[in-house]
């Protein structure tokens, strides 16, 4: 069927007929809500939205249906230079399970044009996952190339304030997110140590575990030895870049 001719109840009939049961359990081992999930594995939704096709109205519509993978495939579908700010909230605040607001945070929300000012907002508030998926959207801002390290940087502070909080969900997102910072490159790295230890000297129980698990992974020889060789490229091409050519 070509691309973005199915209809809503269409694609729902495709999704009861991908379900499997059985592997619901294992979405809820990993932490996955899946009260009203079919068990279709990720394998087989991401080739299926490939059929259909980005999709901002579908998406929109498949957003309200009562069923877990079609949230997933919604996030699937979604254009991000077509979500507003109203449906961001709308759809942030509904957020019930870390794959839906990882998903959101990481694919859609870091190509919109609110994304930083809404990443930032996002880390104040206090449901676990509205604030989570502020953190998440950070991930999505910090692994595009694009986005210079200056932005990056104002990341710091907000991690530092909210290092005490404990909820599951919460910490290890301050902690990927000052991880993932401090992997970019040399500079980064150096920042987000001094940050780590900022944390660490909070003397919570979170702030311990979030700044010792950052140091661990940030300060390790594979990190440092893969940045310095990350620097050295850059210098080397940077390099050529002011080398006259003989020829």
């Amino acid at each position: 069927m070509p691309r973005g001719m199915k209809n809503l109840q269409e694609i729902i009939n495709d999704l009861k007929e991908m379900s499997n049961p059985e592997y619901t359990n294992k979405m809820s081992y990993f932490g996955i809500d899946s009260t009203k999930a079919l068990g279709i594995k990720n394998t087989v939704l991401k080739p299926y939205s490939k059929t259909i096709g980005k999709n901002q109205r579908l998406a929109e519509e498949l957003w309200h249906v009562e069923i877990h993978e079609a949230k997933l495939l919604a996030i699937l579908l979604m254009e991000s230079k077509h979500v507003t700010v109203e449906f961001a909230e709308k759809v942030v605040s509904e957020i019930y399970s870390w794959d839906i607001c990882d998903g959101l945070g990481m694919k859609i929300f870091p190509k919109t044009s609110f994304s930083l000012e809404k990443a930032m907002e996002w880390t104040e508030r206090k449901p676990e996952f509205e604030k989570r998926v502020g953190f998440a959207t950070m991930i999505g801002i910090i692994l595009d190339k694009k986005i210079p390290d200056s932005t990056i940087e104002k990341f710091f502070p907000i991690l530092e304030r909210e290092a005490w909080d404990e909820r599951n969900f919460v910490k290890k997102a301050v902690n990927w997110v000052l991880r993932q910072a401090g992997k970019r490159n040399l500079e980064l790295n150096a920042k987000a140590i001094a940050c780590a230890m900022k944390i660490h000297s909070q003397n919570t129980k979170s702030s311990k575990w979030i700044a010792s698990d950052a140091l661990r992974e940030l300060r390790s020889d594979l990190i440092q030895e893969r940045l310095e060789k990350k620097e050295k490229r850059r210098a080397d091409k940077e390099s050529a870049l002011f080398t006259t050519n003989p020829d």
